[in-house]
């Protein structure tokens, strides 16, 4: 009788503590989202040096790493994002990224051509995610879970675990986790479920906020010869 009762305390202990956990981190989870609508109100834009490794798992395993340059700003009119690609797996591969005014341009500057991505112009607010979002814009889009702090390069970061409301996008993309520099509003790493055993982890250095950027961050120079095509 006496180990059934201590069983059962035992028990109601363990449940108290599951339940204080998770009112501590519904607590945590508003104070970052809470600071990235501060961080929100002031952000303009953010430049930071880039890797980008995706791995593929299925049917066989790859991976791919990319680095460069990124630029994002942010403003009422029009968000910008452009990533200038300088490396792919060790090698000197220059393309430039540019998600602005409702499309998305890929141009290669080895084969001279720029691809119009016309069908997935319908995620281009998704490039955002983590670069000046509001905690009320993720919570918006997405159903988020705290997973707590994590140090990275020096950084304290927030870890927000991500699942995407739009059952569209949860089908391409299933799940989103983050590291945000919640003070400025920026992520620091992000890991990209792709679904069909892709994944995608960006790791961003040397940040910069509310800095000047470049007056090319979201242009490339193409000619006569530059051949256009749309997909």
């Amino acid at each position: 009788m006496m180990l059934s009762k201590k069983i059962i305390l035992a028990a109601a202990l363990v449940s108290a503590m599951a339940s204080a956990r998770t009112v501590f981190a519904a607590d945590d989870l508003q104070t970052v989202l809470r600071k990235l609508d501060t961080a929100s109100a002031n952000f303009r834009t953010t430049s930071a040096e880039f890797e980008f490794d995706t791995v593929t798992t299925e049917p066989i395993y790859d991976k791919d790493v990319q680095k460069g340059t990124v630029y994002y700003k942010r403003d009422p009119k029009n968000s910008q994002m452009a990533a200038h690609i300088n490396e792919v797996n060790g090698r000197p591969v220059p393309k430039v990224v540019v998600s602005s005014g409702g499309t998305i341009k890929l141009y290669e500057q080895k084969v001279n051509q720029v691809t119009v991505l016309t069908k997935f112009s319908e995620y281009q607010k998704w490039f955002m995610l983590g670069f000046g979002a509001s905690g009320k814009e993720l919570e918006d889009k997405w159903n988020i879970k705290y997973l707590g702090t994590e140090k990275i390069d020096g950084i304290t970061t927030d870890k927000l675990e991500m699942t995407a409301k739009d059952p569209v996008v949860r089908k391409n993309i299933p799940k989103v986790t983050l590291w945000m520099d919640s003070d400025r509003g920026v992520s620091v790493r992000q890991l990209i479920d792709q679904g069909q055993g892709q994944t995608r982890t960006c790791q961003y250095m040397n940040l910069k906020v509310n800095q000047p950027l470049p007056s090319d961050a979201f242009t490339f120079k193409t000619d006569k010869q530059t051949r256009t095509i749309t997909q």
